[in-house]
C-alpha cells in the first residue's frame, strides 16, 4: 500500500473539486505545524522523524551512479558471479581465477564480514578517516567511482529503482537524475574529429552525420535502464513499490576532464539528446572541477555551451561551478567560474557554488543571480566530505542574505551515506531555519526544476498562486485547465496537498506533543 503522502489525486487532472475541498480544513493547520516544529527543533531524534515525513519537492542534484549504497553493489556483484579485489578494494569485471592475488568471489563476502566492511568503506565515505595513502576526503570520494565502475552498465536499472524507492521513503516528489547513456560513443566520435581552437562550427558540421546514431544509442540505453527499473519496482502491478509514484527526469551528464574535442562531442551529442527525448530536460558537465584539464579548459567549455545554445536553443543548463576552495587550486582559479557559467554558458542553475565569496566582485555576481533567478543546488554533506566546507564557512547564509534562490540536494547520496532528509536536518540545525524556510526550500525544488510547464507561482514567489488558481484548495475550471497544461504545476499542486496532509497528521501525533 502506498503511503498517503504519495497518493494519486485524479481530481487535479479531471477538474473535479471534491477531493480538493476535503483538505480545506488542514490548509489552515500550518500554525500548529509551526509550533510543533519549534518545540522539537532542538531534539535531534524527533526532528529527524518530523523532517523524514516532511514533503520535499525535488532532488535536483543527484548523480545516479553515486546514489547507490555499496552493500547493493556488492550484492549485484555476487549475483553476477564477479570477483572482488581485497588488495585494490574494488569490484572486478570478471569471475575469480586461482591466480588472482587477494581476490575473493563477491558471493563469499557474506562469510567474510571484515573483508566486506573494508570494501564498503572503500566504495563509500563510510567511516572515512584520513590515513597515509588515503589522506583526503576529496580523493577518497572521487576514487570510489572507479572501484565500482565495472557494474554500472549492467545494473543501471537497479540503480534507478533504488534511487526512486529511497526518494519515495523520503517523501520526495521529483528526481532530476544525472546520467550519461551512450557517452562512450560520443567521446570516441570526438577523437575522430579534432577541434581547432574555438572553431566549434566546423566540429559541429563534422559530427553532424554521426549524431543521430549516437542519440539513438543514448535513448536505447535509457529505455533498457527504465525497463529494468520497472521490473524491479513491479510498476503497474498490485505489488508496485512506492518508487513507481516518484516522477523522474534526466540531465545528460558530460565529462569535463577529457581533451577538448572529446568534451565538445559529448556536449553536441548531449544537446541533441535533450532535444530528441523529452525524458532529458537539461544538460550538465561533471567530474572534479579542480582537475588540471578541467581548470585549464574551463573557459573553453563555457564557450562551447554558448555556441551550442545558438545551434540548439532551448536546452536548459545546470552546471557544476564553484566546487572549489583555497588549497585545491591557485587563488586565480577561484575568481570567475560561477560567473562564467551564468554569463557565458547561460546556466539556469548552479551546482555547489561553494567559492562564490572568492569570485571577483561577489556582490554584483550575487545580485545578478538573484535578479535572474539563477538557483543554487546546495549539497551540504557533499561539500563537507569533499571540500571540508561546513557550518558558518559554507555560503548557504550568504546566498540567503543576497536573495539567491536555493534548494537542498544530495549529490551522491549512496557514496555519502545519506538521503535528502539528512540534508534538511543538517540545514535546519546548522542555519536555524524556521518551518517556513524549510517549505521555501522544498517548493524551490519544483519551482526551479526543468520539468516542463509553467509554474504555479507568480514570479518564483512560493505561495503566491497564479490568478487562475487563487481559489486554492479548490481547482476552478480555469485552474484545472492550467494544471492540465503544465506538468510542473501539477507537481506543485500535489506538493501543496501533501503539505496539508502532513501538517494535519503531525498536529495529532502524540510523539510531537
Amino acid at each position: 500500500m502506498r503511503h498517503p503522502f504519495f497518493r494519486v489525486l485524479p481530481a487535479v487532472f479531471l477538474g473535479m473539486t471534491s477531493a480538493l475541498t476535503m483538505i480545506s480544513p488542514v490548509h489552515a493547520a500550518p500554525q500548529s505545524a509551526v509550533r510543533i516544529y519549534d518545540r522539537i527543533r532542538d531534539d535531534p531524534v524527533r526532528l529527524n522523524m518530523f523532517l523524514r515525513a516532511f514533503p520535499k519537492g525535488a532532488d535536483l542534484h543527484n548523480h545516479l551512479v553515486g546514489a547507490v549504497y555499496a552493500e547493493n553493489m556488492l550484492d549485484w556483484a555476487a549475483r553476477d558471479g564477479l570477483c572482488v579485489s581485497l588488495k585494490e578494494k574494488r569490484i572486478l569485471d570478471h569471475a575469480c581465477t586461482h591466480s588472482g592475488e587477494g581476490e575473493l568471489p563477491a558471493a563469499e563476502l557474506s562469510h567474510h564480514a571484515e573483508s566486506e566492511n573494508v570494501l564498503i568503506d572503500a566504495l563509500s565515505m563510510r567511516d572515512f578517516v584520513p590515513a597515509p595513502g588515503d589522506a583526503s576526503g576529496h580523493d577518497h570520494f572521487f576514487a570510489t567511482f572507479a572501484r565500482f565502475g565495472s557494474i554500472d552498465d549492467a545494473h543501471s536499472g537497479d540503480m534507478l529503482a533504488e534511487a526512486r524507492d529511497r526518494a519515495a521513503r523520503d517523501h520526495v516528489a521529483y528526481l532530476e537524475l544525472m546520467i550519461s547513456p551512450g557517452i562512450g560513443g560520443m567521446i570516441g566520435a570526438g577523437f575522430h574529429h579534432p577541434l581547432k581552437g574555438d572553431d566549434f562550427a566546423t566540429a559541429h558540421q563534422a559530427l553532424a552525420p554521426e549524431i543521430p546514431a549516437l542519440v539513438q544509442k543514448a535513448r536505447a540505453e535509457t529505455d533498457r535502464m527504465e525497463e529494468q527499473a520497472r521490473d524491479v519496482l513491479k510498476c503497474g502491478t498490485p505489488q508496485a513499490h512506492p518508487g513507481c509514484a516518484v516522477t523522474v527526469r534526466y540531465l545528460f551528464q558530460t565529462l569535463r576532464t577529457l581533451p577538448p574535442q572529446a568534451v565538445y562531442a559529448q556536449l553536441d551529442g548531449g544537446y541533441a539528446t535533450v532535444k530528441a527525448d523529452p525524458r532529458f530536460v537539461g544538460l550538465n558537465i561533471v567530474a572534479p572541477e579542480d582537475d588540471p584539464t578541467a581548470m585549464r579548459d574551463y573557459d573553453l567549455h563555457m564557450r562551447m555551451f554558448h555556441f551550442l545554445n545558438g545551434v540548439t536553443p532551448g536546452v536548459k543548463l545546470s552546471l557544476h561551478a564553484g566546487e572549489l576552495t583555497t588549497g585545491l587550486v591557485p587563488t586565480e582559479g577561484l575568481r570567475h567560474h560561477i560567473r562564467a557559467a551564468v554569463e557565458v554558458a547561460g546556466a539556469s542553475r548552479i551546482g555547489h557554488g561553494v567559492d562564490v565569496a572568492l569570485e571577483d566582485d561577489p556582490e554584483s555576481l550575487l545580485s545578478e543571480m538573484a535578479r535572474r533567478h539563477v538557483m543554487v543546488e546546495i549539497n551540504l554533506t557533499s561539500n563537507d566530505q569533499i571540500l571540508g566546507v561546513k557550518g558558518a564557512a559554507h555560503p548557504f547564509s550568504l546566498y540567503r542574505r543576497a536573495g539567491v534562490p536555493m534548494a537542498l540536494s544530495t549529490d551522491d547520496e549512496g557514496v555519502s551515506r545519506g538521503d535528502l532528509t539528512q540534508e534538511y536536518v543538517r540545514a535546519a540545525r546548522t542555519y536555524d531555519l524556521s518551518y517556513a524556510d524549510l517549505k521555501t526550500l522544498s517548493r524551490a525544488g519544483l519551482d526551479y526544476a526543468f520539468v516542463p510547464g509553467a509554474s504555479l507561482w507568480v514570479d518564483h514567489q512560493p505561495g503566491k498562486f497564479i490568478p487562475a488558481c487563487q481559489a486554492w484548495p479548490v481547482a476552478s475550471a480555469s485552474c484545472s485547465a492550467f494544471l492540465k497544461s503544465s506538468e510542473k504545476a501539477r507537481l506543485q499542486w500535489a506538493l501543496e496537498e501533501r503539505f496539508g496532509t502532513f501538517e494535519a497528521a503531525v498536529t495529532h501525533e502524540g510523539l510531537y506533543q
